[in-house]
């Protein structure tokens, strides 16, 4: 993080906020590696809230500069007309990824909205404050395909998803994830919507140990897989997918697809299209989803990958292609 380098970000941000955007959005994406000497800065905006991460420690010299300039920004009438009260770093290089005010204070809890609906967002607690918003575009797509499914939603965190699917009509909608305070979190999404929490349910349980309970509410019209790349004791990327994807013929119905996800840089579309081919032949790759243009990327296969599969009628179950 160079001098040169916040001589670019300052007005870039300044632009941003001359208006802010209405819902909550991602205002500069350096991970994206198109503004050199900012690859491990993000800045979002979360309606009201500006929150600046950093992925990597700065050196002192830079931090300070940084937060020269954040108070500079912070005094700046573009802010003051931005309606914003808190402008916030968060050093997520940090085992405790502390919150820094640069302006106003850290609110435990926020409340965001997306494409109409409502989130609460954790800030100051948790190095993720419960949504990601890179995700915008397969929440979307959720709510677009749900009418009359039921859905299983596996690594359901604070139930994006599952808000979306609910909305966009779903029938049924199973989330599980090992993280019962997540879970709990996802309840209040659906509160803040307005939810019937009788089409919801939530299984706080480690997924490997769990598949009889999986299939007990089955089979599903749309099976969502958004897994982290490498959970300690869970879940690793490349070593455990493969065993998901396998079940995947034995969970859906015979018109059934699946949103299957990576969000690891390393780890291309290839990784899901060919574990699909040789676990579950049954389900055909059919589109990649886009991702929103505020996520930008030197190489489009960095970012987020969310790919859509659907059986293939011509195919029996487990069938080779």
């Amino acid at each position: 993080m160079t001098p040169d380098a916040l001589d670019t970000l300052h007005p870039l941000l300044l632009d941003a906020l001359s208006p802010p955007p209405e819902e909550t959005r991602r205002l500069f994406h350096g991970r994206g590696r198109r503004w050199p000497g900012l690859e491990h800065l993000t800045c979002d905006w979360l309606q009201g809230v500006l929150l600046i991460s950093l992925f990597r420690e700065p050196d002192p010299a830079a931090l300070e500069a940084l937060t020269r300039m954040l108070a500079s920004l912070g005094d700046s009438p573009a802010w003051r007309q931005s309606g914003a009260h808190s402008l916030l770093v968060q050093h997520r290089y940090r085992p405790d990824s502390a919150m820094q005010a640069i302006r106003g204070e850290v609110p435990e809890e926020w409340l965001i909205s997306e494409d109409g609906l409502r989130f609460k967002l954790d800030l100051g607690r948790n190095r993720n404050s419960g949504l990601f918003l890179d995700m915008r575009y397969g929440r979307r797509w959720v709510r677009e395909h749900a009418r009359g499914a039921r859905v299983l939603n596996l690594f359901a965190y604070t139930c994006g998803f599952s808000v979306a699917a609910v909305a966009g009509g779903a029938e049924q909608v199973v989330n599980l994830d090992m993280a019962k305070a997540a879970l709990n979190r996802g309840r209040d999404n659906h509160r803040l919507n307005g939810h019937d929490l009788g089409k919801v349910s939530f299984l706080g349980h480690e997924l490997f140990k769990s598949w009889s309970k999986v299939r007990k509410f089955g089979p599903y019209d749309l099976v969502i897989i958004d897994p982290p790349s490498f959970q300690k004791g869970s879940f690793a990327l490349t070593q455990d997918y493969q065993k998901i994807l396998r079940r995947l013929p034995e969970l859906l119905t015979a018109e059934g697809r699946v949103l299957a996800c990576v969000n690891d840089p390393d780890t291309g579309p290839g990784f899901l299209i060919d574990g699909m081919a040789a676990e579950a032949p049954c389900l055909v790759f059919r589109e990649r989803l886009e991702n929103p243009p505020e996520f930008a990327d030197v190489d489009p296969d960095s970012g987020l990958k969310a790919l859509v599969f659907a059986r293939d009628a011509g195919l029996a179950d487990g069938a080779p292609p």
